[in-house]
């Protein structure tokens, strides 16, 4: 199997974003995608079942969460960006950040170092720091947290492509100590359902578990997971009206589209949320 590694699944998205920045009409440009996937990356996706065809869900994540940050810095006075498993995310370089905005990325030390080897030369576009952590530890991570959290007034946490790694005692744990850091107002997530779970595993679930990197958290309650720990939706957007407004769809989605209006409301809208992009905010 392609994948060793969690890590490897950052090569892997990687190579989406340079397929996107190459188009004509792309969402957005990574001019580092490229170079941060590398040969190893394009052998991932190359060996992966419809690894290229299915690249949509990652291109429309990549462009909404854009979205959603910059929507959160001009209008919600974030100063700090927290970045958790941030893998080869070139947003501090790419995207049209505040100068004055402080941005971390935390990941494991080996993907931190190719990250910033790779990276040589390049200037952030704004107050730029990478910090070293295993986020599956307990301990360091609630002190890093602690720690960055002192240094902001209005921060937004970012876990793109984490959460479906982890174990719900894991995503529990870790919704209480970002909560525990009180100048995080907001935290943005990716959301699957258990539908889409089970898809995912069938496309991709040997390919990742033989990388220790199984597919695994798709609350059936979907948002609601978050609330006990003290966290409600603000904003919800569906992966699927999304890929139609941005026009990055599926093939076969209309049909889908066709069958989802003639279902059911309850069914409609257990479609409708299959996966989405949220922004989780503080209460309390």
């Amino acid at each position: 199997m392609p994948i060793e590694n969690v890590s490897d699944t950052a090569r892997w998205v990687a190579v989406y974003r340079a397929m996107e920045t190459v188009r004509p009409d792309a969402l957005f440009r990574d001019p580092f995608a490229e170079r941060l996937a590398g040969s190893r990356g394009v052998q991932i996706v190359d060996e992966m079942k419809r690894g290229r065809s299915l690249a949509w869900p990652m291109i429309v994540r990549t462009a909404v969460f854009d979205e959603m940050i910059m929507d959160r810095i001009a209008n919600g006075g974030v100063d700090t960006i927290i970045n958790l498993a941030a893998g080869l995310d070139t947003r501090a370089w790419r995207m049209p950040l505040p100068a004055s905005l402080r941005w971390f990325d935390i990941d494991l030390p080996a993907m931190t170092e190719y990250k910033a080897e790779a990276m040589r030369g390049e200037k952030a576009v704004c107050q730029y720091e990478a910090v070293a952590v295993d986020l599956t530890d307990e301990s360091a991570r609630s002190a890093v947290l602690t720690q960055l959290g002192t240094r902001s007034s209005t921060t937004l946490v970012i876990a793109e492509g984490l959460l479906i790694y982890l174990s719900a005692e894991q995503v529990g744990s870790l919704s209480r100590d970002i909560h525990s850091t009180p100048s995080v107002r907001w935290w943005m997530i990716d959301l699957a359902s258990p539908i889409l779970l089970k898809i995912m595993n069938k496309h991709w679930g040997r390919a990742v578990a033989a990388g220790s990197a199984p597919f695994q958290f798709a609350p059936a309650e979907g948002t609601a997971f978050f609330e006990k720990f003290g966290w409600r939706e603000l904003e919800f957007r569906s992966g699927m009206d999304e890929a139609k407004r941005l026009h990055r769809e599926m093939r076969m989605m209309p049909l889908w589209r066709l069958i989802a209006r003639i279902s059911p409301a309850r069914k409609r809208e257990e479609f409708r949320r299959m996966s989405g992009y949220v922004m989780l905010e503080r209460e309390g």
